[in-house]
């Protein structure tokens, strides 16, 4: 492990093969999932990347309000992202920000992918994606949990939605970046895809990477979505598991 000052970059994000978490190079943070826990809501979850955790919560199908919002075609699908003032170790002002905004309308858009809103016109499928505990990979953890809510929430889709961020540290392509590699890294990307598939719906990346170098982050990213999406699959199986016994079915 290297050393750093209190508000410095760490002398080395890699050493001895290793990440300062002690992860190899591909190695996801501890991943954990749960569904079902907001009662008021349509649908809920949690996902969480290690110390990253976001919680997602549906409303809806439900009448569209303000009204000249609704489509008479399709349902409108609005999701709102935002980051509690506890989130990080400086407390940010709360409400909405350009950043909230931004990674909200990501959201949203990657979502539409697979929701089939053509199944209810004229209604609004409201999402709200909350991060209690940042450290990196927020918008994956928030998305991971919006997918998993809709799908608690019954709301017909073709596949849920799976996302990692992969990135560059110290020349490497590295999975799921957390940490000092976030903010010291040389390249962040978020990718999203459908059904563990290669079919990606959000790719946003932060820094200069070549052409080999571009080809193996959406390669070792698609896979890292795949054992996302096979972990999201197993949480709404055990929720809906644990719901059938409790009725007796």
């Amino acid at each position: 492990m290297s050393g750093a000052g209190k508000f410095g970059a760490p002398e080395h994000l890699i050493v001895n093969g290793k990440r300062l978490d002690g992860r190899g190079l591909m190695d996801m943070r501890p991943l954990t999932l749960e569904v079902g826990m907001v009662h008021h809501s349509n649908g809920s979850a949690v996902f969480k990347f290690g110390n990253t955790y976001a919680l997602a919560a549906v409303q809806g199908p439900r009448e569209t309000h303000p009204k000249w919002m609704a489509d008479p075609l399709k349902a409108v699908l609005r999701c709102k992202y935002f980051m509690a003032p506890f989130a990080t170790t400086e407390r940010s002002r709360p409400g909405t920000n350009r950043r909230s905004t931004e990674i909200s309308k990501v959201i949203t858009a990657a979502l539409a992918n697979v929701v089939f809103l053509e199944d209810y016109p004229k209604a609004a499928i409201d999402i709200f994606a909350e991060i209690l505990e940042a450290n990196a990979s927020t918008r994956c953890a928030g998305l991971n949990a919006a997918a998993m809510a809709l799908a608690d929430a019954g709301i017909p889709m073709r596949d849920l939605v799976s996302c990692v961020s992969i990135g560059k540290i110290e020349g490497q392509i590295a999975l799921d970046i957390a940490g000092a590699e976030d903010n010291f890294g040389e390249v962040d990307c978020a990718i999203a895809t459908v059904g563990g598939s290669d079919r990606v719906v959000l790719l946003q990346m932060d820094g200069i990477v070549t052409r080999e170098e571009f080809s193996k982050l959406l390669k070792f990213g698609a896979e890292g979505c795949a054992k996302v999406y096979e972990k999201q699959k197993e949480a709404l199986r055990k929720r809906y598991a644990i719901e059938a016994k409790e009725s007796g079915q």
